[in-house]
């Protein structure tokens, strides 16, 4: 077993996003072949309404899928198929926009005004960027929890995990996307294929992920800036994202509050992307194609 090497640790930044949407990007809009086949990470976490309640009005996507994990207040949501419906706490949304589609999501707070979610997009291979676009909209209680007998608690909300496997299926790069707590003063290990580009984003608590040779870890406690090989570099561990480089397994050693992380991983697509805001192609003629279709009403494809 070989344990992944970190190649570098990132602090979530903040940015304004749909209406003016307060919220912290861990990456997106720049190279995408590090975190293949994921291209954008989003935090949306903020207690005061003003923040947020803009929401996200009707925007288009195509040729990506788009991931909502709520877990604190509620999203509503509807677009040009006729869906509508609300993501409440620990429910799920996972989107493939395929070939077009219209839709809006509205981010409403509990009754504290707080609201915590994440969005995460996923690139579509080519042979998948025109596929009909479909929802598959996940309730909290049809995600799989399981504790390990260190206390150690893991939802699987897509792939397989300890036995378990997640309730969103057909999703082309075969992600396994994992909500993660590991108990005070805990070390755990866990797996991660080879062949997989990785990615943990700590949202709770602190801790340290262990590189690849010797004790020494990369803290992730206090403010810092970047992380190579074995070297102790420290980041905060609220919204703090650890990029893996190539291994088998990822070691984290929990603080004194315990460690809460999303740890996502996916097959790499490896193809070429062509990107401008919602839309993802694979050429900058696809790409005029998509807006030239906007423009002219012929973006949708399926009703």
């Amino acid at each position: 077993m070989s344990i992944r090497p970190i190649k570098r640790i990132v602090e979530a930044k903040p940015t304004i996003e749909g209406a003016g949407v307060r919220l912290r990007r861990a990456f997106g809009f720049g190279s995408t072949e590090e975190f293949d086949p994921f291209l954008l990470f989003d935090d949306f976490r903020n207690d005061n309404p003003e923040d947020y309640l803009a929401g996200f009005p009707w925007h288009p996507h195509r040729g990506i899928e788009t991931i909502t994990y709520v877990l604190t207040g509620t999203v509503t949501h509807g677009d040009s198929l006729g869906n509508r419906g609300t993501l409440g706490a620990g429910d799920l949304q996972w989107m493939t926009a395929g070939s077009g589609i219209l839709h809006q999501e509205m981010p409403k707070g509990d009754p504290k005004g707080r609201m915590h979610g994440f969005q995460l997009w996923a690139n579509l291979p080519s042979s998948l960027k025109m596929t009909n676009p479909r929802y598959q909209d996940i309730s909290a209680k049809d995600i799989p929890e399981v504790t390990d007998d260190d206390g150690t608690i893991v939802r699987v909300v897509c792939g397989d995990f300890w036995g378990k496997k997640g309730p969103v299926e057909g999703v082309a790069a075969d992600p396994r996307y994992l909500d993660v707590w590991v108990p005070p003063g805990r070390r755990k290990t866990l797996p991660v294929e080879t062949t997989r580009h990785a990615f943990a984003y700590v949202f709770e608590g602190s801790g340290s992920f262990r590189a690849a040779s010797g004790p020494r870890g990369i803290a992730t406690e206090q403010v810092s800036e970047s992380a190579v090989g074995n070297m102790v570099v420290e980041q905060t561990g609220n919204r703090s994202l650890v990029l893996f480089d190539r291994g088998d397994e990822v070691t984290v050693q929990a603080g004194d509050q315990g460690i809460r992380f999303l740890l996502v991983s996916g097959k790499p697509i490896q193809e070429p992307v062509a990107w401008y805001g919602p839309i993802v192609m694979n050429t900058q003629k696809e790409l005029r194609q998509a807006y030239a279709e906007l423009q002219d009403g012929t973006f949708i494809k399926h009703r």
